[in-house]
């Protein structure tokens, strides 16, 4: 079998199975490692750093224990994207979380992250940056409006979600386009804000009290600071995403480590600057009662030109949710693989060579979340989950390290790195359960309690309804999608 020509960048499509056997669909490892940084600072910046510093500061109290949640989130992003290199360079498969809970404990824990993955973290993460980018989008139109109707934040959203799943189905080399662009867009923002806020500070115009008190008022709580770790952390979420599509990333072992530690300094040195920028221009009673913080920021600072600010953040979080769209196909398609999820899930289309049923499902259940819920409440919904998952998947490198000490490792990290990440992200699990019980805990918890008949009855035992039989080949009829092989280079 030949292979086209690689090109770094590129859209990551499907070739052609052409030898001798049955006609498949496979992968090919389209992403460098300038492509594999783009990916990671582009799933990085995406509505957090613009929504979450009002949050952060709530929840802190002060603004200077604010930024200390900052640099600590910084720093253990930083952590986890070191343990997940690892675990990367040890599983070098496609799937992130998923792959690796699957190779290390077996098909019943993997499971459980896949059928939460695709039905809650991955849709719920695309409907909170959705109602981020909505709430830019709309901000414009109601100039001094302290509370925008959200009736025209979600149609928004859901208007904003459909056009991707659409843009996504159509075509990979559209959407990689529209990553590209817009992950240009967001570093540009973050500049612009950085030295925005400079500026004013040095024609003495700075509101330099904020920080002359830093620490005045700042919480005991320890449920309000796990809240707070939760917000500063989502603007972080995205350090794994690179793991998620291993098997269309060249030279793995090399790249993925580079990528790691060049984007993560880099991310975690402008979220710290932005929100120092922001702390100079508007007082923390003015960032407390602001929808649109960034957009506050540029009518203080950037006066005729502050329209740059939205629109700059509103194709920060288009792209960060279509990159969402782009690598969650990528965990829909190994589950399918795999046989945890429907073979539909695994399918892509013949001709524009597009994951369109995963893509489909996760636009229906996003759009399902965004009816009911707000950015906060579904931030502080998925990072419990996400936490979850991340604790489970660093326990298995602890685990690999015990169990399988002659595995080789092309590179290895110092074990006390994966014990700090383990027991920070049980903390961040359940000190807010303890602290402050809410009904979305339970909710989550019921959840993962409904995986376990799901897996029994459809996985384990293999029942397969006919009727599911039937509506698998009418929808691979209607939509036009093939099953794909795994990628055995």
């Amino acid at each position: 079998m030949e292979r086209s020509k690689e090109r770094d960048g590129g859209e990551g499509v499907a070739e052609q199975e052409l030898g001798s056997g049955p006609r498949g669909l496979k992968l090919r490892r389209e992403i460098g490692l300038w492509s594999a940084v783009s990916l990671i600072a582009g799933c990085m910046i995406g509505s957090g750093i613009f929504m979450t510093p009002q949050r952060v500061l709530i929840y802190m109290g002060s603004p200077g224990a604010s930024l200390v949640v900052w640099a600590a989130c910084g720093f253990l992003a930083t952590l986890g994207a070191l343990c997940y290199t690892e675990l990367g360079a040890l599983i070098p498969e496609s799937g992130g979380d998923y792959t690796y809970i699957l190779r290390t404990f077996g098909s019943l824990p993997g499971f459980l992250v896949i059928y939460t993955s695709v039905l809650v973290s991955r849709p719920a993460t695309i409907a909170a940056v959705s109602l981020s980018f909505a709430e830019y989008s709309v901000a414009p139109f109601y100039p001094g409006c302290s509370s925008l109707p959200q009736v025209v934040v979600k149609g928004v959203a859901a208007t904003g979600i459909l056009l991707l799943m659409l843009l996504n189905c159509w075509s990979a080399r559209l959407a990689t386009m529209l990553t590209n662009v817009c992950t240009m867009a967001k570093v540009l923002s973050l500049l612009i804000i950085v030295v925005g806020g400079f500026v004013v500070l040095g024609q003495g115009h700075g509101r330099t009290e904020a920080l002359l008190h830093a620490f005045h008022n700042t919480t005991q709580q320890a449920g309000h600071i796990s809240i707070a770790f939760y917000q500063g952390l989502w603007s972080f979420d995205g350090w794994n995403s690179l793991n998620f599509v291993m098997e269309e990333l060249r030279n793995p072992h090399q790249n993925l480590v580079w990528a790691v530690m060049i984007t993560m300094p880099l991310v975690t040195g402008l979220y710290i600057l932005v929100n120092i920028s922001y702390l100079l221009v508007l007082s923390p009673s003015e960032i407390l009662s602001s929808d649109a913080m960034a957009v506050s920021w540029g009518n203080r600072v950037l006066g005729a030109w502050a329209w740059l600010v939205p629109v700059a953040v509103v194709l920060s979080t288009f792209g960060s949710t279509n990159g969402m769209f782009f690598s969650g196909s990528r965990v829909c398609y190994v589950s399918g693989r795999e046989g945890h999820m429907p073979q539909l899930l695994s399918m892509v289309h013949v001709h524009r060579l597009t994951p369109a049923p995963a893509l489909m499902l996760t636009a229906a259940v996003a759009l399902v979340l965004i009816i009911p819920g707000n950015f906060s409440t579904i931030v502080n919904f998925l990072s419990l989950i996400a936490w979850l998952n991340y604790g489970t998947t660093i326990s298995c490198l602890l685990y690999l390290r015990m169990k399988e000490k002659n595995l080789p490792r092309p590179y290895k990290i110092p074990t006390f790195i994966p014990v700090i990440m383990l027991l920070v992200s049980v903390y961040l699990v359940l000190v807010p359960i303890v602290d402050n019980p809410r009904m979305e805990f339970l909710y989550i918890f019921l959840f993962l309690l409904s995986g376990f008949p799901v897996y029994f009855l459809f996985v384990y035992f293999r029942c397969q309804p006919k009727c599911l039989q039937m509506a698998t080949l009418h929808f691979q009829l209607l939509l036009e999608v093939a099953p794909t092989t795994k990628n055995v280079d």
